[in-house]
């Protein structure tokens, strides 16, 4: 079913319960990797992921379609990272490193990252990234998501985001080399 169709079925009253489950079973898992990304932790992940998708339940009626349902549903997610990121360095009054380091522990301990050394240490790397510029190389690294729609999902301009990536990239390289 295509984002139109979600759409159709989503703003009919009596088809919107199964569009907004078909609109979660398209999405869940993109949505899922975008956060455990960013929060490293699993049940982090889980968490912004139902938050994301209640957040998408309750704004549905007020989605206009000026973009793609996808780059919508990404700002969300994003958005709603970097709010999950902030609450957790104030609730545990943790300056940035000390989150950094924290998330960093958390690639080493989770069996779940199955990757050979080279890419824990891009993990950690990612980590030490200020936040946007972390979710900058995330969208363009990982999600392969052109310029343009990283655009629209973070409403920064093209040129500052590949600023951000470039800046991300040159940490990412200290750190490998310095590690």
């Amino acid at each position: 079913m295509d984002d139109l169709e979600l759409l159709g079925k989503i703003r009919n009253p009596e088809t919107f319960n199964y569009g907004f489950n078909m609109l979660v079973r398209a999405y869940q898992q993109r949505i899922y990797w975008l956060a455990r990304k960013m929060v490293i932790d699993h049940d982090d992940a889980d968490d912004v992921t139902q938050e994301v998708f209640i957040k998408v339940h309750k704004s549905i009626g007020t989605f206009r379609e000026d973009a793609q349902l996808y780059t919508w549903l990404y700002r969300i997610a994003t958005n709603e990272c970097l709010t999950f990121i902030k609450k957790k360095k104030r609730r545990f009054f943790l300056p940035l490193g000390d989150v950094a380091g924290e998330l960093a522990a958390k690639v080493d301990s989770i069996p779940s990252i199955s990757g050979d050394e080279i890419q824990k240490k891009l993990q950690k790397a990612i980590l030490t990234l200020p936040d946007k510029q972390r979710l900058v190389f995330n969208l363009k690294y990982y999600e392969e998501m052109p310029y343009e729609q990283m655009s629209n999902v973070t409403g920064t301009s093209v040129g500052a985001l590949k600023a951000s990536y470039h800046h991300a990239v040159k940490k990412i390289e200290d750190f490998l080399k310095n590690d």
